[in-house]
């Protein structure tokens, strides 16, 4: 069977979207490959020239899969299957001889659809690929059709899709959900950016020009004020000079917290960001799943975070942190490097000689900050090798980790405990979906000292510099020609309803598309009215579901064949009467068909048999069952034969 030049360049259509997404995963020259065999199958099509002899496309095909096990050093694994099917999508379609082959094309198409959620499982992923499944659709359409129209072909393929919502809604919430993704995460996971567990001078304001989402908040019943809202994140203990890093705890004492109180409820949907740690509102106190506490209270997952994960988490707002911290853990927050930065230790010196308490050394500190002419910003100078000591008294530009890490520097340099603690702080309210959105560049550093009978207190030095960062965010705190982020700048009304409109859908798509899990769909089915919940009782369910729904539209489909039949076989009948009507011989409205055959055989005997041969097979059709598809093509017959 000859192929039609219009369904290889459907098939051409299909391959090239299917796997235009996976451009940027691939490797340069697969791409480069796939789009040239693409163009050669296209000119081929279009000039009519032979497609290319079988010897030819077998070495091409097997130069391209030793090339692909060259480059990935092994033929086995996701990257690799997605690269070698594509390629090979891509080769079938130069050997297109047979309705086979164009099923086999489709089919490949349908697959790679699946394959491009392994890297985005995003609402425009999703539209993008229902898109591509209607373009498939339609041309299998025309493969089963022929030479029907375009417009014709995508609306019986909308149609078809449209008819498998139903079943795909049933089989989405009723099948027995899995732990984790049948074919493994999302690509997104691993290229997610984030905090890491190292703050060297500058890390925190590349951070911060990044507006994508870490996490979203729901806060069920008391909000803590903006200015409470630090999350905790990694906690940083070791300085060398230059960087902070979080080391390792020289004790595994779980942490506590003394007169407790001021608690507040919320549950966090954290983004993925492929490391352990987990974010919780100081200070965290119970968390919903499997989760370690370290003994500095920072919260870790068992498992790097490769997926988007919601937990339920309380907080107190106050509190006494650690009023017991092993001497070990004490001895440790008072290291500092030997030889870095001793102009920094000399101030913190004739501060600790000054100061006749903790309190008074903390409030000399802030003071400084306040009152010696430092400036919050995003672009500060590079620092030299004393970089403590260039920041406090030559640059005095910085932005939060060089606060936070010059004021731990100064405290330790005075005899007192501290250390850097990392996170976001703050929060944008999207009063639309009734949660708040912290994103990368919400991302903050702040101190933490250790004060005798109260344990770890929380120091910010950004707030001595710059309150307007912890009170209103980031773009308060920064001049209008600062090089934020879109998202982070105010906006006018209608661009802040639209975004948070698009925040809201995406985050109903995050949690009940993509975060639709087993807890999730019980808890969804119990409302429902659903009770004792188990994966046999949700396959019978799903089944049942099911095949009500299939015997539905097959009902459907039935009566719909069955008033085409009659519709046709009246049609037939008013042409007779239309033509009788024409030559004088009218119908009355009450007249039934065979009463209406006698009167005019009674006026015209010479087509008297024909009329009631032509009322009789109407009857038998219009009112006696008789759906038989050579009774009405014969009816059809005897109508085009009447003759007056």
């Amino acid at each position: 069977m000859k192929l039609s030049a219009q369904l290889v360049y459907g098939l051409i259509a299909c391959i090239l979207m299917v796997s235009a997404p996976h451009a940027e995963h691939l490797p340069l020259w697969v791409s480069a490959v796939c789009a040239a065999l693409l163009a050669w199958r296209g000119y081929l099509n279009y000039s009519g020239n032979p497609l290319p002899a079988r010897w030819l496309l077998l070495a091409v095909t097997v130069a391209c899969v030793l090339a692909i096990a060259v480059n990935f050093h092994t033929l086995f694994g996701r990257e690799v299957g997605v690269t070698l099917l594509i390629m090979l999508a891509t080769l079938k379609l130069l050997e297109l001889r047979a309705v086979r082959d164009v099923t086999i094309v489709v089919y490949l198409s349908c697959f790679i659809i699946i394959t491009n959620f392994f890297y985005s499982q995003s609402i425009p992923t999703a539209l993008y690929m229902l898109l591509t499944l209607l373009v498939i659709m339609a041309t299998w359409v025309h493969m089963q059709t022929g030479a029907l129209a375009l417009k014709p072909r995508l609306r019986i393929a909308g149609i078809l899709l449209l008819q498998a919502i139903p079943l795909s809604l049933i089989i989405f919430v009723l099948f027995p959900r899995v732990q984790g993704p049948l074919w493994g995460l999302p690509q997104d996971a691993y290229a997610s950016s984030g905090l890491t567990d190292r703050m060297a001078p500058g890390s925190m304001s590349k951070l911060s020009l990044s507006d994508a989402v870490a996490f979203r908040v729901t806060f069920s019943g008391k909000v803590p004020t903006r200015e409470q809202m630090y999350w905790r994140g990694p906690v940083l203990w070791d300085f060398d000079g230059t960087t902070w890093t979080r080391g390792h705890n020289a004790t595994l004492q779980r942490p506590t917290l003394a007169d407790a109180g001021m608690p507040v409820d919320y549950t966090v949907t954290l983004e993925p960001h492929n490391r352990r740690w987990l974010f919780a509102l100081d200070m965290p106190a119970r968390i919903s799943i499997p989760a370690d506490f370290a003994p500095d209270f920072q919260l870790l997952n068992r498992t790097p975070v490769n997926a988007r994960i919601r937990y339920n988490a309380t907080s107190e707002l106050s509190y006494r942190a650690n009023p017991g911290e092993p001497p070990q853990q004490l001895r440790r927050a008072l290291a500092l490097p030997p030889g870095y930065d001793p102009q920094a230790r000399k101030l913190a010196a004739d501060w600790r000689a000054r100061s006749d308490s903790d309190i008074a050394l903390i409030r000399t500190a802030l003071n400084y900050f306040n009152q010696n002419g430092f400036e919050y910003t995003l672009e500060p100078p590079l620092l030299g090798f004393n970089s403590v000591d260039d920041f406090l008294f030559n640059s005095k530009k910085g932005f939060c980790e060089h606060y936070a890490g010059s004021f731990v520097f100064l405290m330790r340099a005075a005899g007192l405990p501290a250390r850097v603690v990392t996170g976001y702080q703050g929060g944008e309210y999207n009063e639309l979906g009734g949660y708040y959105i912290l994103r990368q560049s919400d991302a903050h550093a702040w101190a933490e000292v250790w004060l005798q009978d109260r344990g770890w207190v929380r120091i910010d030095p950004t707030a001595a510099i710059s309150p307007a960062r912890i009170q209103n965010g980031l773009n308060a705190a920064l001049p209008n020609d600062a090089a934020l982020p879109f998202l982070a700048r105010t906006q006018s009304p209608l661009l802040l309803k639209l975004r948070f409109n698009l925040d809201a859908l995406t985050n109903q798509w995050n949690q009940w598309v993509l975060g639709y899990d087993t807890e999730r769909q019980f808890a969804f089915l119990t409302r429902l009215g659903m009770e004792d919940i188990t994966w046999q009782k949700l396959a019978i369910d799903m089944l049942a579901g099911v095949a009500l729904l299939v015997g539905i539209f097959t009902l459907i489909m039935l009566r719909r064949l069955t008033a085409h039949q009659i519709d046709a076989v009246q049609a037939a009948w008013l042409k007779v009467c239309r033509k009788l009507g024409k030559a004088g011989l009218p119908r009355a409205p009450h007249e039934g068909a065979m009463d209406y055959a006698a009167r005019i055989a009674a006026m015209r005997p010479d087509i008297a048999e024909g009329i009631r041969d032509i009322a009789a097979r109407y009857a038998s059709l219009r009112y006696g069952g008789e759906t038989e598809q050579e009774v009405l093509a014969a009816f059809r017959t005897a109508v085009r034969a009447f003759k007056l």
